[in-house]
């Protein structure tokens, strides 16, 4: 039997997949990161399975005694907190041993805190870099903020709620204008997201709010050249003769154009 990654939801519990219910039900045994949380997830979806901790700290002594197991052929179901293991949870060092012992590895998707802040920030663009969790220190996020600088495609972080005033203090601090998203409690009852410049956002969080965080940088804007900002200008005076409000209209149209929004409305006003 292939070992089992099992994608689990980022809060809503009902974002499960079949697939992933179906393995939970069946595996001899089912590895977790902490076995009160997954259990919450079993209960709520009526499964019984035997639990077994696999987290950071015994990840190395765990591998050691499930592999032979694996080698026999036993059903085994690998879960993290919440998203797919191995992306910024426990679960490479056994996938990597399953693999290198000829073991097959089978992983069955499902939600990511990624992708649904990326896609939720409205900073989506055709690439975008994943940062893990940002790096601690201010010298450390300054380096980062100035090599950010010049990316033309969008950043998704994890953060933690204590530093995140900090971190969007820093980041505020060197690029204001770059576009942000803080998104909070992700499909859970309470979700937010806060979208705005650097400095408007940072403003907006003067104490560590509370849930769980996921940051979106959003791309910095191209240099503007003459026949992209005269069409960029041109359709933002469409937009404004067919009623729609001007900052918005600059808005929409300096992301799909990357170009400065502030240019094209200062520009905008010049121009009817």
């Amino acid at each position: 039997m292939p070992l089992a990654v099992c994608a689990t939801p980022i809060g809503n519990l009902e974002d499960v997949t079949l697939r992933v219910l179906a393995e939970l039900r069946e595996a001899a045994v089912v590895l977790c990161e902490d076995t009160r949380r997954t259990k919450g997830l079993l209960d709520r979806h009526g499964i019984q399975a035997k639990l077994v901790s696999y987290h950071q700290h015994n990840e190395a002594q765990r591998t050691a005694e499930l592999l032979p197991r694996l080698e026999a052929g036993e059903r085994v179901a690998l879960v993290s907190d919440a998203g797919l293991p191995g992306v910024n949870d426990p679960g490479a060092r056994l996938i990597s041993a399953a693999l290198e012992a000829g073991v097959p590895v089978t992983v069955l998707p499902g939600p990511s805190a990624v992708e649904t802040a990326l896609v939720a920030s409205g900073l989506v663009g055709e690439r975008y870099q994943f940062l893990g969790y940002l790096p601690r220190g201010e010298k450390a996020l300054g380096a980062l903020w100035s090599e950010l600088r010049s990316w033309r495609h969008p950043a998704v972080a994890f953060e933690s709620p204590r530093r995140l005033p900090a971190t969007l203090r820093s980041l505020a601090a060197t690029l204001p204008d770059r576009p942000v998203a803080v998104c909070r409690e992700l499909t859970k009852r309470f979700e937010e997201v806060v979208r705005g410049t650097a400095a408007e956002v940072a403003a907006r969080f003067p104490e560590p709010p509370k849930g769980e965080l996921t940051l979106v940088v959003g791309a910095a804007e191209a240099e503007d050249g003459p026949a992209d900002a005269a069409g960029a200008l041109a359709a933002v005076i469409e937009l404004v003769a067919a009623g729609v409000p001007r900052r918005q209209a600059a808005d929409v149209v300096a992301r799909l154009a990357r170009i400065s929004r502030n240019t094209l409305y200062a520009e905008s006003l010049k121009n009817g």
